[in-house]
């Protein structure tokens, strides 16, 4: 029975990542905008630099050609990404993709079913609490993201590869290539890089997410009665859950996509410190909303891979149901 939970969260954690990676990709590259990729480059960007006998001076451009451009949306990036990267392009890491649900979702599905009905056993009429389900969210968000980690900091450096200059492009083959290569250049110690944050937003996540899910369907189907456990329900609630879980995570997911992405350069000093560091150059550098973008893709992709998860298990708990 422990088993069977593991395997049913496992196929739709599988099948809803695959079918809404275009969208986990145009967020990722969202939440990269007005990240400083050259220091060189984003000096000269209010000025025109020129050289005379005194040195160096900078001079104030008026020019509107050299003032930051409107930064493109959720529509303009994805068609940036087919233009330069071609139809393929937004399938960009979606090997890491299936080995983060294989081993991060299937991991957090199984143990908070394992929990709930364990916790469920001994609560009174059988009915879990929403605290309890928060706490069993918690837990297993923690733990699956821990396991997980190697294949999501792959999945974010190949989501974000094509951003990058030609030559600065890492080019990784696949995911287990990622993986192979960040042992081998950064350590295998690298492999948990941003693992604090991945675990923070995976509890977060999970608690958000799962819990909702379960305390939505549990209300309609107290006001519906049992035979409104169908499609609608299933839709309905697992919209709810999405919508709760991408207000939720959105900050801690856009620090832990710009720390996973970071270079680090042997001898030099990374570009962020920590995960707060990261969160205090992105405010001092962009403004507190700065945490919230991709929110729109976040939500674009969170609600339909929401919805295909849960419709997905449900269909999945149907078919094994008998072992």
């Amino acid at each position: 029975m422990g088993a069977k939970g593991f395997v049913e969260g496992g196929i739709a954690s599988i099948v809803a990542g695959c079918s809404t990676h275009p969208l986990d990709l145009v967020k990722v590259r969202l939440q990269l905008q007005g990240e400083t990729l050259n220091a060189a480059v984003s000096a000269l960007r209010p000025a025109v630099a020129f050289h005379g006998t005194a040195g160096v001076a900078a001079v104030p451009h008026p020019h509107p050609a050299l003032h930051p451009p409107r930064r493109p949306g959720l529509i303009a990036v994805g068609a940036q990404i087919l233009r330069a990267e071609g139809p393929s392009g937004l399938f960009s890491g979606v090997s890491a993709t299936v080995l983060r649900q294989t081993l991060y979702s299937t991991t957090r599905m199984g143990l908070y079913e394992l929990l709930k009905k364990r916790w469920s056993a001994t609560a009174e009429g059988g009915s879990l609490p929403l605290h309890s389900k928060i706490a069993a969210g918690l837990i297993a968000g923690g733990i699956g993201a821990a396991v997980g980690n190697p294949a999501d900091l792959a999945m974010v450096r190949m989501q974000a590869d094509g951003r990058l200059p030609l030559a600065e492009r890492r080019n990784y083959r696949s995911v287990l290539d990622a993986i192979g290569r960040m042992a081998r250049q950064e350590g295998v110690a690298s492999l948990w890089r941003g693992s604090s944050l991945t675990v923070n937003r995976a509890m977060i996540v999970t608690a958000s997410q799962l819990a909702t899910y379960d305390q939505a369907k549990e209300s309609i189907l107290r006001r519906r009665g049992a035979s409104a456990d169908g499609l609608g329900t299933h839709v309905a609630a697992s919209f709810a859950a999405g919508l709760v879980a991408s207000v939720a995570s959105n900050p801690v997911d856009v620090v832990k996509t710009r720390v996973m992405n970071m270079k680090v350069e042997k001898g030099a000093a990374p570009p962020y410190a920590g995960a707060m560091d990261c969160a205090l150059k992105t405010v001092r550098a962009e403004g507190p909303m700065a945490l919230y973008k991709g929110f729109i893709p976040t939500v674009s992709r969170q609600g339909p891979f929401t919805v295909v998860l849960f419709v997905t298990l449900e269909q999945v708990r149907k078919l094994l149901k008998d072992f």
